[in-house]
């Protein structure tokens, strides 16, 4: 989070760029101090406090604050501990665990909730106009599109997921205005989904991708919901990658399923469950 704010300092508005020079002198300190006070240190006004929150991607001031102080919080490993060939079981154990807490940790503290809030407007949009949500993944991505699949489709969405490039391609040319796909990779530079994404996007569908900062694919779409980690895709089975993927997918089917309502869903979900009783031994 930190990097980050030194990294956008120049795009800034001088007086901005005041309060984020404020925020890298002492970020313990600004994570506490009332907005009066940060103003009157950095000599700018209120309101130009929260735009300074707003412009690095957060609700507000106290959004910010929240993460901030999570993210400069002692005890948190907010570093990647490769496994190696001579580790024993317990050190295999600690370092995978150890990895995704971390990264759940640093992501929650760096996530744009604005990127966020506008991937689940896009889907309700759908949702309401009883629109196509899609799932593209290859690989492992494949994996968390088909569980993607899973979470939506219990909320009484139509939802669908591919893992195959060929079908990919075929079904983003069906795709038109009112849709939605959803495109996740951990590399974010597979042909096939890039194809997809152009193809979806050339008719008219909004493309979220969920993919690494910088690659090709977090360009490719409309909203992008950035999964950074430290984790190397060229390097054994992605772990942590996958977790985060899931997280993602797990935080905007919540939030859709709040904003489509429980007077609307409970009744559903509940016959589902009653219907499924007979499918499992007493």
């Amino acid at each position: 989070m930190l990097d980050r704010i030194k990294a956008s300092l120049p795009s800034l508005a001088p007086a901005e760029q005041r309060v984020g020079k404020l925020v890298l002198a002492d970020p313990r300190s600004f994570a506490s101090l009332p907005v009066a006070e940060l103003a009157d240190r950095a000599h700018v006004s209120k309101p130009t406090v929260v735009r300074f929150c707003r412009s690095m991607g957060y609700d507000g001031l106290s959004d910010f604050k929240l993460k901030l102080a999570g993210n400069v919080s002692e005890g948190v490993p907010f570093i990647h501990r490769s496994v190696d060939v001579d580790d024993k079981v317990s050190d295999v154990m600690v370092k995978v665990i150890d990895n995704t807490v971390a990264a759940f940790l640093k992501y929650r503290n760096d996530a744009s909730t604005h990127a966020i809030e506008k991937a689940v407007d896009a889907l309700m949009d759908t949702y309401r106009k009883r629109g196509r949500i899609e799932f593209f993944g290859a690989g492992n991505s494949g994996i968390v599109a088909q569980d993607a699949q899973h979470k939506f489709f219990r909320l009484g969405i139509n939802a669908i997921a591919y893992s195959d490039g060929h079908m990919q391609v075929m079904s983003a040319s069906l795709l038109g205005p009112g849709d939605c796909v959803v495109i996740i990779s951990n590399s974010g530079r597979t042909r096939d989904l890039m194809d997809a994404a152009d193809i979806a996007r050339k008719h008219g569908a909004t493309v979220i991708t969920v993919t690494a900062s910088g690659s090709p694919l977090a360009a490719a779409g409309h909203i992008h919901l950035a999964a950074d980690h430290p984790e190397g895709y060229d390097r054994y089975s992605p772990m942590t990658s996958r977790l985060m993927h899931l997280m993602i997918i797990d935080v905007m089917a919540t939030c859709l399923a709040l904003r489509i309502g429980g007077t609307k869903l409970q009744p559903l979900l509940k016959e589902m469950k009653n219907n499924l009783r007979s499918k499992r031994y007493a």
